[in-house]
């Protein structure tokens, strides 16, 4: 009675709720699942195999080919002397060139007259064994420093970085407390925290060498991602407008001037900065030269010492190093690629066996021990009447009146 009432109070039948009786909601899209066995699984090993087995030789001896020395400096001022050259411990260095070298690193600490605080220049001194072939790169490492935090990798205003002069109440709101100077209430140039963070120890734009070796010159052009340049233009800000970030007070001790504003569009050490890393161990690229190779001698390089890392327990590093087909040397991903093909050589040694000593196939149907011979198969025709079909014909296997259960049919 209800239902008859609603459809003349609404003038219509009510829908079905059955699904369209098409493959794809009925369930009857075609679809394979192989089977798997010692014969189809053994051919698919060997493939990988031979896949892997020449990536790992060429991705380990690509690696082992790359020359390099590293110096961990942030102890420089803890352990080195003013103006004499010391020994750098064994555990702050390591190398690896065609030929060894004949002594070990050295350092030395140089007071910056200079400077508005008392800080010093660490001077590294060390030898180059053998003639490296170009691009010579130039990179310092970092250590437990967690560049990776949400709030500290989206604080910066892009279209600040672009060269919009914001004020500071206009400035992304990611950028604080970093947007303004509360004294001043002036925008801070760039604002946020990546920037205020700014990696500012500074490297000499040559490798000096020792009499009779020549000075190998170094630069910074193309060390930054060409990807990264079109985000950051020349700023239209005036030097009235705007204030230098908290930590940027050794750079530009007196303020901005109409000089000194600094054009983040060619700037790449601070470009290379703002590219945050991933990991709290991280390399990033300060020098280079693509051209000359590094003839064999003895070198230094001054590292001004501006950028504390005994606050976050973390450490800095000199890196002298040629490249791979994948960039630095890095042996473990060969090594990686190695250990899967010895694993498919394992897995392929134990099908092998499987294959030769086994009677029977595993997936033949005439091996089933759960159906009984003397079951009888009964497709009672009647109870489909009606019904859509929604897959492949079910039979019932019937031993007894009460009991029935479906199975797929086994052809």
């Amino acid at each position: 009675m209800a239902l008859q009432f609603w459809k003349k109070l609404t003038g219509r039948s009510t829908t079905s709720r059955r699904p369209l009786n098409t493959s794809f909601r009925q369930q009857r899209l075609r679809a394979w699942q192989p089977t798997l066995s010692p014969q189809n699984t053994l051919p698919t090993l060997i493939v990988l195999l031979t896949l892997f087995v020449p990536i790992g030789i060429g991705l380990l001896m690509s690696a082992m080919n790359v020359q390099d020395i590293t110096i961990r400096y942030d102890e420089c001022e803890r352990y080195a002397t003013v103006n004499t050259y010391t020994t750098i411990p064994k555990q702050y260095i390591s190398e690896h060139f065609k030929k060894q070298i004949t002594y070990n690193p050295r350092w030395m600490l140089i007071k910056d007259t200079n400077s508005i605080d008392e800080s010093y220049t660490c001077r590294l001194n060390f030898e180059i064994p053998n003639k490296v072939n170009s691009p010579i790169h130039i990179y310092y490492k970092m250590t437990n420093y967690y560049q990776n935090h949400r709030i500290y990798i989206e604080s910066y205003d892009l279209d600040q970085l672009k060269g919009s002069a914001l004020n500071a109440n206009s400035l992304d709101k990611n950028c604080d407390p970093l947007k303004k100077d509360n004294d001043t209430g002036k925008a801070i140039y760039p604002c946020g925290l990546v920037a205020n963070s700014l990696f500012n120890d500074t490297f000499e734009f040559r490798l000096r060498g020792i009499s009779p070796t020549q000075d190998f010159i170094l630069t910074n052009n193309g060390t930054a991602a060409s990807t990264d340049r079109h985000r950051y233009q020349q700023t239209q800000y005036n030097a009235s407008e705007i204030v230098p970030p908290p930590n940027w007070y050794k750079m530009f001790p007196n303020g901005y001037n109409e000089t000194n504003i600094p054009n983040l569009h060619t700037w790449q050490e601070f470009q290379v900065w703002m590219r945050t890393a991933a990991l709290p161990s991280f390399y990033k690229k300060i020098l280079q030269n693509e051209t000359s190779p590094l003839p064999r001698g003895n070198y230094s390089i001054d590292i001004a010492l501006n950028y504390p890392v005994d606050t976050f327990n973390g450490t800095k590093t000199f890196v002298l190093t040629t490249n791979s087909i994948v960039g630095a040397r890095n042996i473990w991903l060969g090594i990686v690629y190695l250990i899967v093909a010895g694993i498919c050589v394992a897995f392929s040694l134990i099908f092998l066996v499987n294959i030769i000593f086994q009677t029977k196939r595993l997936e033949d149907h005439r091996y089933l021990t759960n159906v009984p011979d003397d079951m009888s198969i009964d497709v009672p025709m009647s109870e489909f009447s009606g019904v859509d079909a929604v897959g492949p014909p079910t039979v019932l296997i019937n031993d007894s009146k009460d009991m029935r259960f479906p199975v797929r049919e086994i052809l």
